[in-house]
């Protein structure tokens, strides 16, 4: 009889530990709208709408607080105008690709932090992006345009409910993506990528 007391407590007490881990950690896949541009001379200030689609997780810390790391495949599109200074500096009519499609496969790690209830929370952290772009953003003279990684910050917010998740954040390009360089040795201007995400999403 005792050795059945002390297997049920061995058991109850694996169950609680499991569910105590259960909790503290979650897993999910998000996806939805990216809107993006690119803030620099000679290209368009509008939105660009493409899709993302990823995976993360939940690890709550303490009470309140708790960090999410993510995995996020991202695509959109920015549009080169044709100014006159931007025409001068690159000779728009020789640019082999007016609509660069950019393709990031990005790792944010953010902080969760619950506003007034833990279904809803602020999200912030930081961003590194490689570009994964199969169609090479080239201009002329076979000068590729963009470097092939960024760093940014990531600001936003997140609805959790029983099951489905919401999400929406902004994303700013905190380093220099342009790669072009002239004869001289310089670079003419920087180029930050920003973005707009809103997703919905399943947590397990």
């Amino acid at each position: 009889m005792k050795k059945l007391f002390l297997a049920l407590a061995v058991i109850s007490g694996l169950t609680v530990s499991s569910a105590k881990a259960q909790k503290m950690i979650r897993f999910g896949f998000k996806g939805g709208a990216n809107l993006g541009k690119i803030d620099g001379t000679g290209y368009d200030d509008a939105f660009k709408l493409g899709w993302h689609l990823g995976g993360f997780a939940q690890i709550n810390l303490v009470k309140g607080f708790g960090i999410q790391p993510e995995l996020i495949y991202s695509s959109s599109k920015t549009e080169i105008k044709n100014t006159g200074e931007f025409q001068t500096e690159y000779e728009l009519n020789q640019v082999k690709e007016n609509k660069p499609k950019l393709d990031y496969l990005s790792i944010p790690v953010l902080a969760n932090i619950d506003l007034g209830s833990p279904r809803f929370k602020l999200q912030v952290g930081p961003q590194f992006s490689i570009m994964t772009s199969k169609k090479r953003n080239v201009f002329q003279e076979g000068k590729e345009a963009f470097k092939s990684g960024d760093f940014g910050a990531v600001g936003g917010l997140w609805l959790q409910l029983p099951i489905v998740n919401i999400s929406a954040r902004y994303v700013i390009g905190l380093s220099n993506v342009n790669d072009i360089t002239f004869a001289n040795g310089t670079n003419p201007e920087k180029w930050k990528n920003q973005s707009i995400q809103l997703g919905v999403g399943i947590t397990l």
